[in-house]
C-alpha cells in the first residue's frame, strides 16, 4: 500500500492522474483530504488526528497498523500541496453523490475533533463543498450531523 501510495503522490504532483484510480488511490486521496482538513488551524492535534484515521479505516479498511504510515505521507503531502484540486477531482469522478456527502460529513468530523471551528477551516470546507459538487445545504446538513455525532452542541460558541 505504501508504495502505491507513493507512486500515487507523484502521479499527482506532476498533475496526471491515472486513466483507472484503483480504490487504493482513492484512500490515499482521502486521506490527504482528512489531513489537509485537520492541519487547518495550524496544527494536527491527537483528538484532529484520530478522526482522521478512524475515518480512513471505516471508509477504505485500510488496516491500523498501515494507516498511521500513511496519515504520516497524507499530512506531508498535504501540507506540501498548492491546492486541492487533483485529490477532489478523482473523489469526484470516483464517488456517487451520496459518498461525497459521507465524506463532507467525516471532514467535518475531523474539523470538529478539536471542538472548534477556525474561520480557515469553515472557509476551505466551503471550497471543498464546492469541488466535490456538493451544495451548501448538503454540507450544513453534513455539518450538523456532524457536530451531533461529536455531541457538540450546535448552538454553543464554536458553532
Amino acid at each position: 500500500m505504501l508504495a502505491r501510495l507513493k507512486r500515487f503522490l507523484d502521479r499527482v504532483e506532476r498533475g496526471g492522474t491515472p486513466a483507472a484510480t484503483p480504490r487504493d488511490e482513492l484512500a490515499v486521496a482521502v486521506a490527504v483530504l482528512l489531513a489537509k482538513v485537520a492541519a487547518l488551524d495550524g496544527r494536527i492535534d491527537a483528538s484532529e488526528r484520530a478522526a482522521a484515521a478512524d475515518r480512513l479505516t471505516q471508509r477504505f479498511g485500510v488496516p491500523r497498523d498501515e494507516v498511521e504510515q500513511i496519515m504520516d505521507e497524507a499530512a506531508r503531502t498535504a501540507a506540501d500541496a498548492v491546492d486541492l484540486y487533483g485529490f477532489t477531482r478523482i473523489v469526484k469522478d470516483r464517488l456517487d453523490h451520496d459518498g461525497r456527502l459521507a465524506l463532507m460529513e467525516a471532514l467535518w468530523e475531523v474539523v470538529y475533533a478539536d471542538g472548534t471551528l477556525h474561520d480557515y477551516e469553515a472557509q476551505t470546507m466551503r471550497r471543498l463543498a464546492g469541488l466535490l459538487y456538493v451544495p451548501d445545504r448538503e454540507s450544513g446538513e453534513a455539518r450538523k450531523r456532524a457536530r451531533e455525532n461529536l455531541g457538540l452542541d450546535e448552538a454553543g460558541p464554536t458553532g
